[in-house]
């Protein structure tokens, strides 16, 4: 997988980039309600392409990842797992097949693991696993918002909406990401430098990716490189809502996922924290979680959000009280963090868990 190209948005007046392309054009918070309103267009640096074809393509996908799509219609949007054999998250990939290739939206720093492990379960059958990153990228916005791109394929994210064969571990009602329009669209080299000359001349607003990732974050939505480490399970992310189908044939991890959500409950689980805004200081991905200055987890994504503030989704361990006063470590000392919940201690088919209104600043 090569490295990521030199970005083209780096000529937008304003433009900050860092590794993981375009951060932002100056004005974080306005980029993300530009994005949200469908007025701004977000190139997506860090995502890497990889499509599978061939006659089999749907069918040996299905066998080996944790969704159902032997019978996905061109077009369809859905997402897929890759398990460890103990149902650890290893890659995730957002799917659409356009009738003859199965498109893979992908963090770029996992890419080249996960078309190594394609590659290496062809065996006899008609698919060719391979990397379209050189001349494709991924530009992200509304559906409306991309729809007037000229892609190759278009994904509609699914989240927060249980699919076929899903399971919802989050009680919240409404769900913080149900209003969330996202879409993901993938183009060639030219249209995505096309943007970018638009951008630069005025033409066309733009956001960068912290932006996108305070949206997500606001939306409870789990990414890999970011809420999932080695041991992480999909159930303790409430990953099954959209990733993984319960009632399908076998696959890698399948035994652990049915035996945790039928039998048993996850080790830890996501939580979403409203960070103390009152200091300027926020917390570095991977910062421990403390309750009476003990650690009970970790910080996996931090944001500052245009409505709601600073706010982090973290993963705490499963006996944390719903309502424990929980503080998190920075280098400048310990700050609140009132944590609400998305994966409830009693996670499971046989929970008996009320369905609660969600609490929030916006409130």
């Amino acid at each position: 997988m090569p490295d990521a190209p030199s970005d083209p948005f780096e000529g937008v007046p304003g433009a900050v980039v860092d590794d993981d392309g375009l951060a932002h054009v100056g004005a974080p918070s306005r980029e993300q309600r530009d994005l949200a309103h469908g007025r701004a267009l977000a190139p997506l640096a860090a995502r890497a392409v990889l499509t599978v074809s061939g006659p089999d393509r749907l069918t040996w996908l299905d066998s080996v990842t944790s969704q159902a799509l032997a019978a996905r219609q061109p077009g369809e949007s859905t997402e897929l797992l890759v398990l460890d054999p103990q149902g650890h998250v290893e890659h995730a990939a957002a799917v659409v097949d356009d009738g003859e290739r199965t498109w893979l939206i992908v963090d770029r720093a996992r890419a080249a693991a996960l078309l190594t492990w394609l590659q290496r379960m062809r065996f006899r059958l008609r698919v060719d696993p391979q990397d379209a990153s050189s001349g494709h990228r991924v530009v992200a916005g509304t559906a409306e918002a991309v729809a007037a791109l000229r892609a190759v394929a278009v994904w509609h994210d699914p989240w927060p909406r249980v699919a076929d064969g899903g399971w919802g571990y989050a009680m919240a009602d409404p769900h913080p990401g149900s209003a969330r329009d996202w879409a993901e669209a993938i183009v060639d080299v030219d249209e995505y430098e096309r943007i970018a000359a638009e951008a630069a001349a005025g033409a066309q607003q733009v956001a960068g990716h912290l932006a996108v990732d305070a949206l997500r974050v606001a939306a409870w939505r789990p990414r890999a490189d970011r809420e999932a480490d080695e041991r992480t399970l999909p159930h303790e992310v409430d990953w099954l809502r959209t990733a993984v189908h319960l009632d399908k044939g076998c696959y890698r991890g399948q035994e652990t996922v049915a035996k945790v959500h039928n039998l048993g409950h996850p080790p830890r689980r996501l939580v979403m924290l409203q960070l103390d805004g009152s200091e300027a200081v926020l917390p570095e991905r991977g910062a421990e979680v403390l309750l009476e200055g003990e650690p009970v987890g970790v910080v996996t994504s931090v944001a500052r959000h245009h409505e709601e503030g600073p706010i982090a989704l973290a993963l705490v361990r499963r006996a944390t009280a719903e309502d424990a006063p929980l503080t998190v470590r920075t280098a400048d000392g310990e700050i609140a963090a009132a944590a609400e919940t998305i994966v409830p201690p009693d996670a499971g088919r046989t929970a008996a868990v009320p369905r609660l209104p969600r609490l929030s600043r916006r409130r």
